[in-house]
């Protein structure tokens, strides 16, 4: 039971940072129809500036996440806005390109700016673990964990609960409808891809300190983001967060109970089943937004 116990909290930890992957690249499948190849090259991108702000700069740690979603948020929107805004996004070979050329471009640039060697970020808090009951958690652990669940909640709201958000899903569901009612359809389409790109941001400076900092970090990011819109469905918000705590929640009972070398292959394993048997995915049986 202590063991079970602990691998499941390990394994929440981890999945609450992969439905922040998930949840934004599902925004922007789900409102733009753009597979955003790119995505983990956003994650990486707030891994390093978590990196630079603190082993760097010496800065708090704190600020770095900030400074994350906010990078990430910029970079997305001059993404959409330069790369974007001009084509036809229902040419998908096209805007795969151009979404497969900026991962190229960001990743060989991660590697020119800071080199092959992989780096590491110092945790702001202690390094004893706290102990409660049957299982202990590091720290910074705990805190990945109550963060994101945080981010996810308050996300939520601002999809569920304003203008903004209803805006957004109001895109999704008929652009021509909501452009009648005046929603300005180009300002959404810039505005959804750069909070999903934040939103990996965040992730990946949230994950510095506990994994290592390395330019080829985003490939695995990518097919972990792609395989968690897969578990919760495609355009699917809800989904893709229970995706990201599913997937966390399998790679960490298989890495217990089988071996930690398989801890990837177990999830993908996993991903090929649902495919097969359910190919609309765990927790959706349509494609939706909200």
């Amino acid at each position: 039971m202590e063991s079970f116990l602990q691998h499941a909290l390990n394994g929440l930890v981890l999945g609450a940072t992969y439905a922040l992957l998930g949840i934004g690249l599902t925004l922007i499948f789900g409102i733009m129809r753009v597979v955003n190849f790119a995505h983990g090259e956003l994650y990486a991108l707030g891994a390093y500036i978590a990196y630079a702000v603190v082993s760097v700069l010496g800065l708090n740690f704190f600020g770095s996440l900030i400074l994350a979603a906010v990078g990430g948020f910029a970079v997305g929107a001059l993404i959409e806005y330069v790369l974007l805004r001009r084509r036809n996004l229902a040419a998908m070979d096209e805007v795969m390109l151009i979404m497969i050329g900026v991962m190229i471009v960001m990743q060989n640039g991660e590697l020119l700016l800071w080199g092959g060697v992989a780096k590491a970020v110092p945790s702001p808090f202690s390094q004893e673990p706290l102990v409660f009951g049957l299982v202990s958690v590091s720290p910074i652990r705990l805190f990945v964990l109550c963060t994101a669940v945080v981010l996810l909640g308050l996300f939520y709201l601002l999809i569920e609960r304003t203008r903004l958000g209803l805006a957004m899903r109001a895109t999704f569901q008929d652009r021509d409808a909501a452009e009648i009612v005046g929603v300005k359809v180009p300002y959404m389409y810039t505005l959804t891809f750069a909070l999903g790109s934040s939103l990996a941001a965040v992730a990946g400076a949230l994950l510095a300190p506990v994994f290592v900092v390395n330019p080829t970090m985003g490939d695995l990011a990518s097919l972990k983001a792609f395989a968690i819109v897969i578990l919760g469905g495609l355009g699917n918000l809800p989904g893709a967060a229970l995706g990201g705590f599913t997937l966390g929640l399998v790679e960490e009972f298989g890495a217990g109970y089988v071996s930690t070398a398989y801890r990837d292959a177990i999830g993908f394993l996993v991903i090929l089943i649902v495919m097969i048997v359910r190919p609309q995915g765990l927790f959706s049986t349509k494609e939706r937004v909200g």
